[in-house]
């Protein structure tokens, strides 16, 4: 399915769109199953959805369905400046009525390769206890939605253009230990999981960003060595919210 392109001359236009998708889609999954797994990235993105915070948004949202979980994590602890779930903590969760016992945040004290293989099995048992759906194409887990953010280089989640995991097939999470940008250990999901989605949402504002989303969006887009941007490709929807800064060299 081709992919939905928003364009917005504004990231508070990017903004309240985002918002109203997010709201649209929580209700309609709440409605369909009882439930609204999101899965957060880090960097600016909660930034992009603070809208969620402001009326009608706010009282109007089913918080106590959601289900929270991390697309990739720092192996921090979590109370640490570098934790995506302190990010997510304080720019959103710890202003919604989200149950704690709804959020999942990796395991604190382990190595990298033991939490990204605790975090899987975590997702592999909560896919067996029936509160995540699964792929019928892949098996893997299938989350509502995903909301994926990009950096500048074109990588998504933590992963990044040299680097093998974004080659994995049979993991739902693995690990890296010498990320470009700092803290070097985290674990990820791997695209595996992230294409087994119902609804991917990619969130990309700034114009530092506008040199990957020309290579993965213009008329050369299918040249050369994909980045990893160009891997993300749901088996339902994927839609780009972009601002005029992202768009700028389109």
């Amino acid at each position: 399915m081709a992919p939905k392109i928003l364009r917005f001359q504004s990231e508070e236009a990017t903004s309240i769109a985002l918002a109203n998708y997010i709201a649209n889609l929580s209700a309609k999954s709440i409605s369909d199953h009882g439930s609204f797994s999101v899965v957060l990235s880090g960097g600016t993105l909660f930034q992009t959805t603070r809208k969620l915070l402001e009326p009608p948004y706010l009282s109007s949202i089913d918080w106590a369905k959601w289900l929270i979980f991390f697309l990739d994590e720092r192996v921090v602890p979590l109370d640490h400046p570098d934790s995506n779930y302190k990010l997510a903590y304080e720019g959103l969760l710890s202003k919604v009525p989200i149950p704690k016992s709804n959020i999942y945040p990796i395991k604190e004290n382990l190595s990298p390769e033991e939490a990204a293989e605790e975090y899987e099995q975590r997702l592999k048992h909560l896919v067996v206890n029936g509160t995540l759906k699964t792929s019928p194409t892949t098996g893997f887990a299938k989350f509502d939605l995903m909301l994926v953010g990009m950096g500048p280089d074109g990588h998504v989640a933590s992963l990044f253009c040299w680097h093998f995991q974004r080659f994995e097939k049979e993991k739902w999470v693995t690990f890296i230990l010498d990320s470009p940008k700092p803290p070097p250990p985290r674990i990820t999901f791997t695209f595996p999981l992230i294409n087994s989605a119902s609804e991917i949402a990619l969130v990309v504002v700034g114009e530092e960003k506008a040199d990957a989303v020309k290579v993965a969006l213009g008329e050369h887009a299918s040249f050369g060595y994909p980045l990893p941007v160009q891997k993300v490709s749901p088996e339902g929807n994927l839609t780009w919210f972009l601002d005029n800064g992202a768009t700028s060299r389109l």
